[in-house]
């Protein structure tokens, strides 16, 4: 079986392209991107009487919101309307049927989400969900709006090559396979921004400083403790050194020698990605845990250390979706988050994203197994972990892994307006709201680090609850110098924290289905993006039922946990 990562790597390798593979399309939108907001920017631009190609390089669309995020990142559910509010009532729609619980019986089923029920009757909405049933849910509503999907089709990256511009508009975008494709207005809906890059519109990679745009939030930040993944939370310190107390003898894998920066620095680096697990504990639907084959024992000493405090939080986050599955996200201080191995991730070549693709998936498999087979490993976890295994009729082309990384941040576009912690906090009104956001402003960690006692310490982890909140419709548009007939619904143009609360899937969909609505009032009028008449795209959105404005409720305090020290954070954290 070949992995996704070797797939794409012979792709990129391929040194021979055959005229039958090149294809010649127009159309009146072009998105690039598979996601869960290019598949509703589709949707949307079908049901705005426009023709549409939906260029992806993924064989399996959706995103993450069919790559093993099941356990939706919700916020307020109050916020969510048009083709996002749509999905979630598919998806509710299909576990209404008997059969679609095989191993599990419905009453059985913890109906808990994040922060909302995972099934609400009274909106007939379901929040919670199995991988391959989000799969179909996107396929049917390409299927049933008649979208041309091109598939296994990459932006070919060369400057010069990929994006044919003219008069500060692209004319058509080519593929590695040869291909063209023709439109009046585009739409990049990829995690990587890798079109919006090409077409030479400005972007930003990593953390800007706290000075930036005078956000407390942002840059390093060495003193925050939100969330329990951070060593503070320990009942003991961790030493970072191969022998502990002996700093010659190197530091332990997985741990940075850099220095993490000051507070409030800006960075070249990025929040950890992970895959999400779908796991299973039902023997019948169950994939053992195979042993990788470049399997190194040695990368997990430091969570070993972690286990010798008695910390016991491995399997908190092993949330539960339908039929005795899981969505699996990171959870403590050594977890699945692959902490400082993604930073060259968002401008990487092809080939060198294979090889970090393979390195991730190296990564958690190994952890996955040393956490049930090491004896080193208490027994109580190991004991606990192998009840775990892949679900069988889970990505089965891949052997039960995701296809899709949980790239959380790559590039963000710096737009004509920039969505900060300002905006989203509600510090000031936002101009001109597209849809809304709600969650967290929630970022994983960024780097794992030694302090000056020589002990380890995880950063960039931050929670600090806002309220719904609009997102301004000049953070989906270039500057109009840059380019005319382009948007950008996921990197979109947003200071990192404030992306931290931005960049949820069902935001996705919101702001993919209004760049499409945009896109097709921008090709009525005959104008750029840029000058799209508010007034008429706000009117339409409301029409199609999106959330621009939502009545505040008590506002919660920023900082839920009233953590601004490691010593203050560890203890409210327990």
């Amino acid at each position: 079986m070949v992995s996704p990562a070797r797939a794409l790597l012979l792709l990129v390798l391929a040194c021979a392209i055959t005229a039958a593979d090149a294809r010649e399309v127009e159309s009146d939108i072009v998105v690039y991107g598979g996601t869960s907001a290019g598949v509703a920017a589709a949707v949307q631009a079908k049901r705005m009487g426009k023709t549409v190609a939906l260029v992806c390089p993924e064989q399996r669309l959706g995103g993450m919101s069919s790559g093993g995020l099941g356990f939706t990142d919700a916020g307020s559910v109050a916020v969510i309307g048009g083709v996002a509010r749509e999905f979630y009532h598919r998806v509710w729609r299909h576990y209404q049927d008997d059969s679609a619980w095989r191993w599990q019986p419905r009453d059985a089923f913890n109906n808990r989400g994040q922060g909302v029920a995972a099934i609400e009757r009274s909106t007939q909405t379901m929040w919670v969900f199995e991988p391959r049933v989000a799969a179909q849910v996107f396929e049917d509503l390409v299927a049933e709006h008649g979208v041309q999907v091109y598939r296994d089709e990459w932006l070919d990256r060369t400057p010069g090559v990929g994006v044919s511009l003219s008069n500060g508009r692209i004319q058509s975008i080519a593929t590695l396979a040869g291909s063209r494709y023709s439109a009046g207005v585009f739409i990049d809906a990829s995690y990587e921004g890798d079109l919006i890059a090409a077409a030479g519109v400005r972007c930003h990679v990593g953390r800007e400083s706290s000075a930036a745009y005078d956000e407390p939030h942002n840059g390093v930040q060495r003193d925050a403790i939100h969330h329990p993944h951070n060593f503070a939370v320990l009942a003991s310190p961790v030493d970072a050194h191969r022998i502990p107390g002996d700093p010659s003898s190197g530091l332990l894998p997985r741990i940075c020698s850099d220095p993490p920066g000051a507070n409030g620095e800006g960075d070249h680096r990025i929040q950890a990605y992970c895959y999400r697990l779908c796991l299973t504990d039902h023997p019948e639907n169950r994939l053992p845990i195979e042993r990788p084959a470049r399997y190194d024992p040695g990368q997990y000493e430091l969570l070993l250390r972690v286990f010798e405090t008695g910390w016991r939080g491995f399997f908190h986050k092993y949330d539960p979706i339908p039929n005795r599955k899981t969505d699996v996200n990171n959870h403590g201080p050594f977890s699945m988050d692959n902490i400082g191995f993604n930073y060259e991730y968002p401008e990487a070549t092809y080939q060198r994203r294979a090889e970090m693709l393979a390195e991730h998936r190296d990564y958690q498999q190994g952890l996955l197994y040393f956490v049930s087979h090491d004896p080193r490993v208490p027994e109580d976890i190991r004991s606990q972990a192998r009840q775990w295994g892949l679900a069988k009729d889970e990505f089965p082309e891949q052997e039960g892994w995701s296809s899709q990384l949980y790239i959380r941040e790559a590039r963000r576009m710096v737009g004509r307006y920039v969505m900060t912690e300002h905006d989203v906090t509600g510090a000031r009104p936002v101009p001109e709201p597209v849809g809304m956001g709600s969650y967290t402003l929630d970022s994983h960690n960024v780097q794992r680090y030694v302090d000056e006692n020589g002990k380890v310490q995880n950063e960039g982890d931050i929670g600090v609850h806002v309220p719904p909140y609009g997102i301004a419709y000049g953070a989906l548009t270039p500057r109009e110098e840059e380019c005319k007939n382009l948007l950008a619904p996921v990197c979109l143009s947003a200071s990192h924290i404030a992306y931290g609360s931005i960049r949820m899937e069902p935001v996705f969909m919101v702001l993919g289905q209004s760049a499409a609505t945009a896109a097709a009032l921008a090709l009525d009028d005959d104008c750029g993006v840029q000058e799209v008449d508010y007034q008429r795209l706000k009117s339409r959105l409301v029409a199609d039922g999106q959330v621009l404005s939502y009545a505040k409720k008590q506002a919660r305090p920023a900082h839920p946990r009233g953590a601004r020290s490691p010593t203050e954070g560890a203890k409210l954290a327990k």
